[in-house]
């Protein structure tokens, strides 16, 4: 899936990933290649996205608040700020 995160100064990253873990307000949670549409809101917490499914390649942010959308195999995450 396409994955781009965004902060009002900044896009963080922009790419092809396999899925990314998020902190949702009720919870973690994950998104994967071809989920269904999807909008939630984000709190503070720890961000990773998944590079690929075999090798385990991640990174992890430590994000503010902000929100998540996917559509059409493409997910965008708007977030206050990141590092």
């Amino acid at each position: 899936m396409n994955l781009e995160i965004l902060t009002p100064e900044k896009k963080i990253f922009s790419g092809e990933v396999y899925g990314v873990q998020l902190p949702g307000i009720d919870g973690m949670f994950e998104i994967l290649d071809r989920h269904a549409p999807l909008v939630a809101a984000l709190k503070a917490g720890n961000m990773k996205v998944l590079k690929d499914k075999i090798g385990g390649a991640a990174t992890n942010y430590t994000i503010q608040s902000g929100f998540v959308e996917v559509i059409n195999n493409k997910t965008t995450i708007l977030i206050e700020g990141a590092n």
